[in-house]
């Protein structure tokens, strides 16, 4: 795959919520899940031990406070985190927050969908994951 047919390298990859020059936060567009959030990786790399070890530090304490600004948020039962990219080859990851009861709870959200009883909804806007995600960025240690 050349940098030209990767969806990460030709979009955002979702509604942006904070970059830096090395990698980049977004809010996936799913209605069932409103804090679903990706940390892509900014150029083009397919495996977390093709980067250095400092970018990999860097990338996975990011990881990390967003899965802390996720857990702050009201109804959220479990974050989920994974880095497949096995359809698009580019270092990222999901930070999935889980309500119980919502499509998928308590599987992946890449499984069938289950019948359950109401989920737990939240309501999360952009703004607000913008501000959350900002502020666990601000308690990551300095390189």
């Amino acid at each position: 795959m050349t940098t030209d047919s990767c969806d990460l390298c030709g979009s955002e990859g979702g509604e942006p919520i904070w970059r830096d020059a090395r990698l980049r936060i977004v809010r996936v567009a799913d209605p069932d899940y409103p804090a679903y959030c990706r940390v892509i990786w900014n150029g083009h790399v397919r495996e977390m031990t093709d980067l250095c070890p400092a970018d990999r530090t860097h990338l996975m304490n990011v990881v990390f406070a967003v899965e802390a600004a996720l857990r702050c948020l009201a109804g959220v039962e479990k974050i989920n985190l994974a880095s497949f990219g096995n359809l698009t080859p580019h270092v990222h990851w999901h930070v999935v927050a889980r309500t119980p009861g919502d499509r998928h709870f308590p599987e992946p959200l890449w499984g069938a969908a289950r019948a359950r009883g109401a989920p737990v909804r939240i309501e999360v806007s952009v703004e607000l994951l913008k501000q959350t995600v900002r502020r666990a960025l601000a308690r990551l240690p300095k390189e």
